[in-house]
C-alpha cells in the first residue's frame, strides 16, 4: 500500500496526505517505520523450516514461542511468505473414466452390476450392504451386510456366486477403493472378466443396481434376494 501511495504522489504531484486520502489509507500506516529488522526472524524461520520441512507458519510460530521469542503470528506469516517457505499444496487427482452407457443384454451372466448401499442400525452404527445384480434377469445374486468390506471379501462373495452360477462376461461397478484395488483388478484379469467402471458422479450408468437399492429400502430384504426387480 505504501508503494501505491508513492506512485500516486509521483504521477500526480500530490502530497502524501492527499494521496492517502484518495486511496483511503491512514497516514499513520503509510508513515510507519518498522522498529525491528526482520532479518533475525527470517534466519530463525529458515533454520526451523529446515529442521521441520512439513511445518507451516502456525506450527513454526508455536516453536518460536516455546523458545521464548515474543513475536506476533501475523509478522511470522508475513516473513514466512517473503522467505518463500510456504508449503505447496498438492492438487487432488480426479478419477477420469470414459462414458460407460448401459448395454443391451440377451442372456443371464452377460453382466453383473455391483455396488454398496449405506445404512445404520438402531444403535447408530453404520453398515454397508454389498449387492450383486444380474443385469439381464434383474436377480439379486448376493446381499452381504457388514460394517466394512475389503476387496478380498468382495471377491470371496463373487467366487461363491460363480461356483453355482458360472462366471459373468463383465462386472459393472463404481470407483470405490474396494473395486479399484490391485487385488480386485488382478482377480478380474485372472477370471478373464471385463471390468466396467462407471464415470464418477454418474450413478445412472449403473442403473440396475441403483434401482435395486431403491427397492431394498422399501421392501424386506428376504423378498428381494434371487427375485427379479
Amino acid at each position: 500500500m505504501k508503494a501505491a501511495v508513492e506512485h500516486v504522489q509521483q504521477q500526480y504531484a500530490f502530497s502524501q496526505r492527499r494521496a492517502c486520502g484518495l486511496l483511503m489509507v491512514a497516514v499513520s500506516s503509510c508513515r510507519y517505520q518498522a522498529r525491528r529488522s526482520d532479518e533475525e526472524l527470517r534466519e530463525r524461520l529458515v533454520e526451523l523450516a529446515r529442521e521441520k520441512p512439513r511445518f507451516g507458519y502456525r506450527r513454526l510460530h508455536v516453536l518460536l514461542r516455546r523458545s521464548g521469542e515474543a513475536v506476533n503470528h501475523k509478522r511470522v506469516h508475513r516473513v514466512y511468505r517473503e522467505a518463500g517457505l510456504a508449503l505447496r499444496r498438492k492438487k487432488r487427482k480426479h478419477c477420469v473414466r470414459q462414458s460407460a452407457p448401459l448395454r443391451q443384454y440377451t442372456a443371464a451372466n452377460q453382466e453383473w452390476a455391483l455396488d454398496f448401499a449405506h445404512d445404520a442400525v438402531a444403535a447408530g452404527r453404520a453398515i454397508r450392504v454389498l449387492s450383486v445384480v444380474d443385469a439381464f434377469t434383474r436377480e439379486c445374486l448376493a446381499l452381504e451386510v457388514d460394517t466394512s468390506f475389503a476387496s478380498r471379501r468382495v471377491t470371496r462373495v463373487l467366487d461363491e456366486i460363480i461356483e453355482h452360477r458360472g462366471e459373468p462376461r463383465s462386472i459393472r461397478c463404481d470407483n470405490g477403493p474396494e473395486l479399484t484395488s490391485r487385488h480386485f483388478l488382478a482377480w478380474c484379469i485372472e477370471k478373464k472378466i471385463e471390468l466396467v467402471h462407471i464415470q464418477p458422479g454418474k450413478p445412472t450408468q449403473n442403473a440396475h443396481v441403483e434401482s435395486f437399492h431403491g427397492r431394498l429400502r422399501e421392501e424386506p430384504a428376504d423378498q428381494l434376494v434371487s427375485k427379479p426387480v
